[in-house]
């Protein structure tokens, strides 16, 4: 059995994959601001920690418990992450570096002080929670997905970096999942363009639905992922995720433009 941290654990894809783990028998360390929202977890046997990824004593105080309990980290599933929706014109560059705060320099500060444990051990995993989204795009969604792109290129060079050292780094890319992901994202985005040129787009958006895939289907892909002798490099689930990826990488830019844009008419 390994020692697990997954960040982002008080809702969503964190908290499935943490209960997942839990009954698996690893040891399950939580990690997210709301401490009170993981006290689910913690009654079956997580142990909660307090930590803002943005803040360096938090992430470096949270590795240090782990490490003076267990020697290392074994499998770190870097979960936490959200997103703004709003066009590239009406969006503050600093609601835009927020984004990139958590989503991209966040987890980089996290894994960076694992891997000397990992490394000194000669084995270790690290599960990066991508999206869809590192691969395809959408309108109103620029800063979002560019975060997520860069998570994509981000563990691709890591990968090659660590593997050496019988480091594992996997890329996880759910689709459209039954989180908090919209209700975070759809009224900040009509207040950034609801209003002006992009208004009718924005609406458009925001009364857009399909259907959702459970937060368990992305628990269960990274489980896999921390099983196998020899993970894959990405591990997709969700709805929407193969077709869209497919659309974009086999019929090109200019069909998935149609595609996505005729979906907001």
């Amino acid at each position: 059995m390994s020692v697990i941290l997954v960040t982002g654990a008080s809702s969503g894809i964190g908290k499935a994959t943490a209960l997942g783990l839990l009954q698996q028998g690893h040891t399950v360390y939580v990690a997210a601001r709301r401490v009170e929202a993981m006290a689910d977890l913690a009654a079956k046997g997580a142990i909660p920690l307090r930590m803002d990824i943005t803040k360096e004593a938090d992430v470096a105080e949270v590795v240090a418990r782990i490490t003076k309990d267990h020697g290392a980290v074994d499998v770190l599933v870097n979960n936490a992450g959200y997103a703004i929706y709003g066009s590239v014109e009406d969006t503050a560059l600093d609601d835009a570096r927020a984004q990139f705060e958590v989503n991209v320099f966040g987890l980089a500060r996290l894994t960076q002080q694992v891997i000397p444990a990992m490394r000194e051990r000669g084995r270790g995993t690290i599960v990066n929670v991508s999206s869809m989204g590192g691969r395809i795009y959408t309108p109103l969604g620029a800063w979002y997905h560019a975060t997520k792109h860069a998570v994509e290129g981000w563990s691709d060079a890591l990968r090659l970096e660590l593997k050496p050292f019988g480091i594992n780094v996997v890329v996880i890319e759910p689709g459209i999942i039954a989180t908090e992901f919209g209700d975070v994202m759809t009224q900040p985005m009509l207040d950034r363009s609801g209003h002006g040129p992009y208004g009718r787009l924005a609406h458009a958006i925001a009364k857009s639905s399909a259907p959702m895939s459970p937060p368990t289907v992305v628990a269960k892909a990274i489980a896999r992922a921390i099983q196998a002798r020899r993970p894959k490099t990405r591990y997709v689930a969700g709805n929407l995720a193969r077709p869209l990826m497919f659309v974009r990488k086999y019929l090109g830019d200019r069909v998935y433009d149609r595609l996505i844009m005729s979906q907001f008419r």
